[in-house]
Parts: C-alpha cells; sequence; structure tokens
C-alpha cells in the first residue's frame, strides 16, 4: 500500500480486476505479517532474549497496525492503509510506553553479537534531549502536515466524493490503432475479448491531486509563501525525475506485455506447474520488486500475468494478483536502491554487500511465507 495505494491502482489498472476487491485481499493477506515482522525484526537485532525483553511493546505495536490495515483495505480502498496504520500503530505505542517501561533500555546501535562501524552508540541523555525537542509547538508542526494528508487523502477515497469529481471534469480517449484491436483467444479466455485501450484522464478525483491539495494546504499553513513552494516542487522534481522516468518506463513495459500478448504465452507456460503456482506466482513479485525496486512496477510487469494464470488454473484472479503485490513487498529490502538508502542513512558506507547478504534469508522466507 506504499505511496497512498499506488501498487494497488497500478495492479488494478493493468489486470482489469476491482481495485476495492484487490485492496481487500492483500489487507487479508498482510495483517498477519504486519503482526509478524516486528518479532522477526527485533529477534534478528537483538536476538532472541531481547526480542522477550521487550514482546509487551512489540505486540502493541504490530496489533495496532495490522487492525487498521486490515479495516481501512477492506472498507475503505488501498489509499490511507498504511498512513493511518503507521499513525494508529506510533500512538499507540507512544501511549504504551507510558505505563509501561522495559527492564533494559537499549540504545546501541550494533547487532546484537555483531560489530560494526556504522554510527557511534547514542551517549546518555540523547533520548531525554530528544523527546524535550518534540515538546509543544514544535511537536504539533511536525505532525501537521501529516494529519493533514490524511484528512485530504481519505476525503479523496470516498467513492460518493470521486464521482462528484469526475463529474465535474474526466477526459478519456480511446486510443486509435489499438482499442479492441487486440483480441484475446481461448484458451486464454473462454471466449474471444476485444482489449479496450482507454485514457481515463480523471485528474480531479485521482489521489495525487488529494495529495497535492494538502501539501498546499499544509505549506500555507507552516508559513510557506506560494512563490517558494513552486521553487520546491520544482527542485522536488529534479531530483526524482530519473525515477519519474523509469516509473513511467515500466508502465509502458506493463502495458506492453499486455497487449503483445506475452503474459498471456507466460501465464500459459506456468500454467504447467499446476499446484505449485501460488508458490512460483507469489515468487514472481518478490522477484520483481528485488528487481526493479518498486512493487508497483512488479505489479504492472506481472499483475496480467498472474491472472491469466490463475484463469487458467480455476484459481481466483484476485488472490493470485494480491499474492503478487503481497510477496512482492518481501523482496524491497534486497533491492538495490533500498541497500544503497540504507547504507547511505546508516553511514555505513561501502557495505551494501553484507547487507544484501544479511537480509537475503529473511527476505526469500517472508516470501516463501506469503
Amino acid at each position: 500500500y506504499g505511496a497512498l495505494g499506488a501498487p494497488v491502482i497500478a495492479l488494478s489498472a493493468v489486470t482489469g480486476l476491482d481495485l476495492l476487491s484487490l485492496s481487500a485481499m492483500i489487507g487479508r493477506q498482510l495483517p498477519f505479517f504486519s503482526l509478524l515482522v516486528p518479532f522477526w525484526l527485533i529477534w534478528a537485532f537483538a536476538g532472541f532474549r531481547g526480542m522477550r525483553e521487550i514482546w509487551p511493546a512489540i505486540l502493541v505495536a504490530g496489533v495496532s497496525f495490522a487492525v487498521p490495515q486490515f479495516l481501512v483495505s477492506n472498507y475503505h480502498g488501498p489509499w490511507l492503509v498504511d498512513v493511518i496504520a503507521s499513525i494508529v500503530s506510533m500512538g499507540s505505542l507512544t501511549l504504551f510506553l507510558k505505563v509501561w517501561k522495559p527492564k533494559k533500555i537499549w540504545t546501541s546501535t550494533a547487532l546484537v553479537n555483531r560489530h560494526d562501524t556504522s554510527m557511534n552508540d547514542i551517549p546518555p541523555g540523547a533520548l531525554a534531549a530528544a523527546g524535550n525537542d518534540t515538546a509543544g509547538i514544535s511537536m504539533v508542526r511536525a505532525w501537521a502536515p501529516w494529519v493533514i494528508l490524511s484528512v485530504f487523502v481519505f476525503i479523496w477515497g470516498i467513492p460518493v466524493f470521486k464521482k462528484m469529481l469526475d463529474a465535474l471534469w474526466a477526459f478519456t480517449y480511446a486510443v486509435p490503432g489499438l482499442d479492441k484491436m487486440v483480441v484475446k483467444m481461448p484458451p486464454v479466455v473462454g471466449k474471444p475479448s476485444p482489449e479496450a485501450a482507454v485514457f481515463n484522464f480523471n485528474v480531479l478525483s485521482m489521489a495525487g491531486t488529494g495529495i497535492l491539495v494538502s501539501a498546499i494546504t499544509a505549506g500555507l499553513m507552516m508559513g510557506y509563501s506560494i512563490p517558494r513552494m513552486i521553487r520546491e516542487y520544482w527542485e522536488t522534481i529534479k531530483l526524482v525525475r530519473y525515477s519519474l522516468l523509469t516509473i513511467c518506463a515500466m508502465f509502458g513495459v506493463g502495458y506492453l506485455t499486455k497487449y503483445s500478448g506475452l503474459d498471456a504465452t507466460l501465464g500459459l507456460a506456468f500454467a504447467h506447474t499446476g499446484v505449485f503456482y501460488p508458490m512460483f506466482g507469489t515468487l514472481l513479485g518478490w522477484l520483481g520488486v528485488a528487481l526493479t525496486g518498486s512493487d508497483t512496477a512488479a505489479n504492472v510487469l506481472f499483475g496480467s500475468l498472474q491472472r491469466t494464470t490463475a484463469e487458467q488454473l480455476g484459481l481466483p484472479p484476485v488472490l493470485m494478483a494480491a499474492a503478487n503485490s503481497s510477496g512482492g513487498v518481501m523482496g524491497k529490502m534486497i533491492d538495490a536502491q533500498s541497500i544503497v538508502v540504507a547504507s547511505t542513512a546508516t553511514k555505513w558506507y561501502g557495505h551494501e554487500g553484507d547487507i544484501l547478504r544479511y537480509v537475503f534469508f529473511h527476505s526469500i522466507a517472508l516470501a516463501v511465507l506469503v
């Protein structure tokens, strides 16, 4: 559900499956891992004894994330799942730690039984100082943009509101030479089915428009002028320009595989794996994210393939498409850009290989569990 539901939205676009059905199915798969991963993470970092010392806090963090994740994904949609779940989890853990404290406060950044030079240990008193810095008005100002973002995206995710905006203005364009020109034939489908190729530019109801409005609102509230916000917006575009081009290219590849019949051909081939396909299908999503660094890109690449293969095997297409996205989440920790970001953020330069070797087992083990 990262990037305000973008992976699920992209998955719905390339598969033709209902967005809310996909959101709900993924929301039934991932809460188990939302509960498991905090325990897994602390066990990997601090060992079983360290995990056991703080298991009540881990349980609170996991449950308070998993429950909103399930509820929002099933009864609202994919747009605010991780935003609301994160806010509830952080708030619940903060309140819980006001009434419960572990016997040992661990401020070391080093893995248990491992030596590294990533960062110095946090000096005594630093935690208290950090707490003072976030008090009062500073804390309110820090949280305000996220609260505003959550409110606006929630509003933009309401189906009635989206329909109202679409009624105001939405542009659709049937692509000439492609719309209804590609026909899927048996055994890929039950009967010949022309593929629609209609570009839907519903810019007013897009989640990104809600994000833009919330950013402008938060910027004005925090004292930014319109010219300064425009400059910052332009600097941000320049910063992510290559990422944007990559995303566009991956979408292009995804639609190319769909309209060229490549997904159908691969789907028929994978159908021969029979009862093992649910595992292979999930690992496809994992592999896609590991290679591209994006769950959205992996869904675009393999989403249509998952639907085709599932239909051939008599499996629910929504289930396998959702498994592609859920499995992809587990590949995020081993993709190149995530590892580079991790080594840079922790100032552990030149140790990307060490990070990859350490997390690879955890990544594939979690993908297999999906």
